[in-house]
């Protein structure tokens, strides 16, 4: 098992994005099941204290990634820079999106006030938010939601492990 692990590792490697198991599975040439056993085999390889990589799990996806405790020093140099840096309308925009989808610009502009087309543009253009369809009421408003860049830039493995808002945070998303 240890030659097909080395395998997804090589393949994990060299992808830049998150690979599903049936990705890997026709990059590979390799069985569900030892895509499975060589995955558990890598987790563990990567889990050693010696090791600075980690199998990530993103948006249905699995990555290998610098370990978190070790991200604060590389994101100078190896993350994007001013690319990745949002506003704090765009963070607020993104938040209620995130926590609220699928939501309408309406819905966005009686949560946040300010007038959320710029902020909402920007924020598709870094492909952090698309949209899901239209909303079943009249005049068929478009819905938001988040990406699988948005789940991979916040290190998510699914939009369930954003962290917990308590009750005052929670009200801040609800509509009146």
């Amino acid at each position: 098992m240890d030659k097909e692990a080395a395998l997804i590792e090589a393949i994990l490697y060299l992808e830049s994005d998150p690979l599903d198991e049936a990705s890997l599975m026709r990059i590979s040439g390799l069985s569900k099941e030892v895509i499975t056993q060589a995955l558990e085999v890598l987790e563990e390889r990567l889990a050693r204290e010696e090791s600075g990589l980690e199998l990530s799990r993103i948006g249905g996806g699995i990555m290998i990634s610098p370990k978190k405790e070790y991200w604060e020093n590389l994101r100078d140099r190896y993350g994007k820079k001013n690319e990745g840096r949002l506003s704090r309308a765009a963070m607020e925009t993104l938040s209620i999106i995130a926590y609220s989808q699928p939501i309408t610009r309406s819905e966005i502009k009686a949560i946040r006030g300010p007038d959320p087309d710029t902020m909402i543009r920007f924020l598709m253009e870094k492909d952090l938010v698309r949209e899901l369809g239209k909303k079943d009421v009249p005049g068929k408003p478009v819905q938001y939601g988040t990406t699988k860049e948005f789940l991979k830039i916040f290190r998510l493995g699914s939009i369930a492990d954003l962290p917990k808002l308590n009750e005052r945070e929670s009200e801040r998303f609800e509509l009146e």
